[in-house]
């Protein structure tokens, strides 16, 4: 048993479990857009099961297809399967498991959720192949990341709005930005080992101009999401409705800011907290010192999506 026990932890360090931080909390705000409040507990309990089983399979997955490249890569060499410290068959028994696990969540979600199954473990399992032949592989792992909001909005509302779609998009540039940050640590191994990446292809400081470029990008979409949503004031006559506004639901603010409730001003903390940690991500790192490479990657991005998922997630229930 204790035997048993150093194995899933070893693959739990191999698939990086704790990065999960990253994404599941856009998963859940994806739950309460859809659900515009409080989806069921039993909705959430599933959505869980099924991001925890994709990202599991994805990282597995990519583990698996990219260990010839961590091999011949000074970083990533002494990863578990180049190391020898795990076998390829184990890795993909436990692959099996989680998408085993993903599909049950999706079966007990909703029908629509479970037809797009195959859509979405193709779109995870083919990112690894993309850095074979396009520098486009960071916006690829974006929109594969995106799943997990799109997929907890799919299993909630059992259809598609502009809202999840305005989320998708500032969850792939988001997704891509910072990976092109990681990425930078690569650029020269995947020059000779023939890996495509945009570090690879236009440089370390045109790179990082890219990266920074998305992530105006994010801020913009975050804006948009709230004008979606109706979290942020219009500034139209009173009366008129945006287009996209659905007769039922509570109408989106409007000017003066006096009229503004809890909610518009929670969101727009938010938008401002993400401009911030964005900023500040990209003010620690320059082509002359990236040694703060690993904060820029996952602690700031892990503060950005904790704390705007929560924001978001608060605003749309005291909408």
């Amino acid at each position: 048993m204790i035997a048993g026990l150093r194995k899933v932890k070893t693959f739990a360090e191999l698939v990086k479990f704790e990065h999960t931080v990253l994404n599941l909390p856009f998963a859940y705000l994806g739950a309460f857009l859809a659900a515009d409040g409080w989806p069921t507990w039993r909705q959430l309990l599933w959505i869980t099961v099924a991001m925890a089983g994709a990202r599991t399979a994805a990282m597995g997955l990519n583990r698996l297809f990219d260990a010839d490249i961590d091999r011949k890569t000074p970083r990533t060499a002494g990863r578990h399967i180049p190391a020898g410290l795990v076998k390829p068959a184990e890795v993909w028994g436990y692959v099996v498991v989680a998408l085993a696990a993903l599909l049950l969540a999706a079966a007990n979600l909703h029908p629509l959720a479970l037809k797009l199954f195959p859509l979405a473990v193709l779109t995870f399992a083919l990112y690894p192949f993309t850095k074979r032949f396009t520098w486009l592989c960071h916006i690829w792992l974006g929109l594969s990341v995106s799943w997990g909001a799109f997929g907890a909005y799919v299993a909630v509302r059992g259809a598609v709005g502009p809202e999840i779609l305005v989320l998708v998009g500032m969850i792939t540039l988001w997704n891509a930005g910072f990976d092109i940050i990681y990425g930078t640590q690569d650029l020269e191994a995947d020059r000779v080992n023939g890996v495509h990446s945009i570090p690879a292809r236009f440089g370390l400081a045109r790179a990082l101009r890219i990266s920074r470029a998305l992530h105006l990008g994010v801020v913009v979409l975050v804006g948009l999401l709230g004008f979606v949503t109706g979290l942020l004031p219009l500034p139209a006559p009173e009366g008129w409705q945006p287009a996209f506004w659905v007769p039922g639901t509570a109408p989106p603010p409007v000017w003066p800011p006096g009229e503004w409730g809890a909610a518009t001003w929670l969101y727009l903390g938010a938008w401002a907290l993400v401009a911030a940690l964005l900023h500040y991500e990209h003010s620690i790192i320059s082509p002359s010192d990236m040694s703060r490479v690993d904060a820029a990657f996952f602690n700031v991005n892990g503060y950005l999506s904790v704390a705007f998922s929560l924001c978001a997630v608060a605003a749309v229930i005291l909408k």
